[in-house]
């Protein structure tokens, strides 16, 4: 979607405007191709029209087309909501070209209708296209998202800092780190179809969703740590518990900042604070006690650690940091997704044949990619391990089917349970290579085969054999776990 846009668009804002000489064919085509004129308008190009220059209509309609051309980039890169002052702005800027497009007098020529109409096009699409995006589904989500984490924190951090009340304990910091991580995941999970303003407002978001979280998870951590050392340890600190107290003020009100919580702080004046601190720390003499060191290193520390978050105002603004397909552990996990595609249909074409090995290893290779904190890579991590799982299991049934040799004595509800697995490997085998979507006739057969086997499944009764309680148990979970893996195939997850 996000091509076929910005394909248009550079069709629209790429060129320089011609008069409107991509839509008009007058007059006799060999003898235009003889007549050396300049423009497709000869009637009012060069001095035997009526007028020495350019018509004064193509003039205008010429200035018109460039003020849309100017435009049409902003449109493209905004990507936030109606009540926004770029929004109403941008608005406003279309509105009234469309107002002075229409009031273009065309004389009643078709060639000039032509070229207006055509610029008023340009004008509506943009309009559309940026009301369409303010307003879409996924631009609501991700908002509602925000204000849900807003509302955590306000309630969590903001307001007790405010009110002067005593920091929360351990416990209650960790819930809330939980809560604002249930937040990142979701919006993570938000689908923007391509579409490149969605995608900035989503990251966005997630930056500073993660960025908060990675505060409040340094606060947490300060409840774990020893008490500030005795001012009687040294004279330096008093002045670095004093800075202590100061950092975790601040910490608050960082918070406040990444969430649009703060009215009148800005990034710029905090930042200032948290460097003259840096400063002051650093002109303390402590060189003579290691443990007052150790504590001034870890109290500098937490100031960088804040610091890091302070400006994330163009955050998004390159594609690079939006655009996650150009992200080096992206690469790798879309890697490692190929290779395992590959053996993905081996399997299914020949069967086992020693792929378990190199499935493992991908599964280490999958671990030691660096999600640096980021929902979405961390979500495309994971649905890349459940790839390579989803095959292993296949294998590990195979081969468990290939050696099974029961007895004669073996229980009928043992024995029924198997029968079950062997369905299930056959269904599995199809889940792995399907590759439609839901609406598709053959996943809604997949699903409804896989449920009558959790049907038959929940139909064998043990007969109070343990073993037959595992097997069944075991069977439950392996066939839920089928059907959770054509669920994921199936839901256009993206970056």
């Amino acid at each position: 979607m996000c091509a076929n846009v910005f394909g248009v668009l550079k069709s629209l804002f790429g060129k320089p405007f011609d008069g409107g000489k991509r839509t008009m064919d007058h007059g006799n085509q060999q003898q235009q191709q003889t007549q050396q004129m300049p423009g497709p308008f000869q009637a009012f190009a060069g001095p035997q029209g009526p007028y020495p220059g350019q018509h004064p209509t193509l003039a205008r309609i010429d200035e018109l087309q460039r003020e849309v051309a100017a435009l049409g980039p902003q449109v493209c890169s905004f990507s936030g909501l109606q009540s926004d002052r770029d929004y109403k702005r941008l608005e406003r800027e279309l509105t009234r070209l469309q107002m002075e497009v229409d009031q273009v007098e065309t004389e009643g020529r078709m060639e000039l209708q032509q070229a207006r109409k055509r610029v008023a096009g340009e004008v509506e699409g943009l309009l559309r296209y940026l009301e369409g995006n303010a307003t879409h589904p996924s631009r609501l989500a991700i908002e509602e998202l925000s204000r849900e984490a807003q509302r955590l924190l306000l309630a969590g951090v903001v307001a007790p800092f405010r009110q002067g009340q005593a920091q929360d304990t351990s416990e209650s910091g960790e819930e809330l780190v939980e809560a604002v991580q249930d937040v990142a995941m979701r919006l993570a999970q938000v689908k923007t179809g391509g579409s490149v303003p969605l995608r900035k407002a989503r990251y966005r978001a997630l930056t500073r969703v993660c960025a908060v979280q990675e505060v409040l998870e340094g606060r947490v951590r300060m409840h774990t740590l020893a008490l500030p050392l005795s001012e009687e340890t040294h004279e330096a600190v008093q002045r670095i518990n004093q800075v202590m107290v100061q950092v975790s003020g601040a910490r608050c009100q960082l918070v406040a900042l990444l969430m649009g919580l703060s009215g009148r702080d800005s990034c710029a004046h905090l930042a200032r604070v948290l460097t003259e601190l840096l400063v002051e720390l650093d002109a303390l003499d402590v060189s003579s006690n290691s443990a007052v060191r150790n504590y001034r290193k870890q109290v500098v520390e937490e100031i960088n650690g804040l610091l890091k978050h302070i400006d994330l105002e163009g955050e998004g603004d390159d594609t690079y940091r939006y655009d996650l397909a150009q992200n080096d552990s992206i690469r790798e996990i879309e890697t490692i997704r190929g290779r395992v595609s590959v053996l993905r249909i081996e399997v299914l074409r020949q069967g086992v044949a020693g792929q378990g090995a190199e499935l493992q290893s991908l599964l280490t290779r999958l671990d030691q990619v660096d999600t640096g904190r980021n929902p979405c890579i961390r979500e495309a991590r994971r649905r890349a391990v459940l790839e390579i799982q989803a095959v292993i299991t296949y294998l590990d049934l195979h081969e468990a089917l290939g050696r099974r040799n029961p007895g004669s004595d073996e229980p009928l509800p043992h024995a029924a349970v198997w029968r079950v697995l062997a369905s299930l490997s056959d269904l599995q085998a199809q889940v792995l290579g399907f590759d439609g979507k839901r609406a598709d006739k053959s996943y809604m057969m997949l699903e409804e085969l896989l449920t009558k086997q959790l049907l038959a499944l929940d139909a064998v009764d043990p007969q109070g054999d343990p073993g037959t309680k595992a097997a069944r148990k075991q069977a439950v979970k392996y066939a839920q776990n089928i059907l959770n893996y054509l669920d994921m195939k199936t839901d256009e997850w993206e970056y």
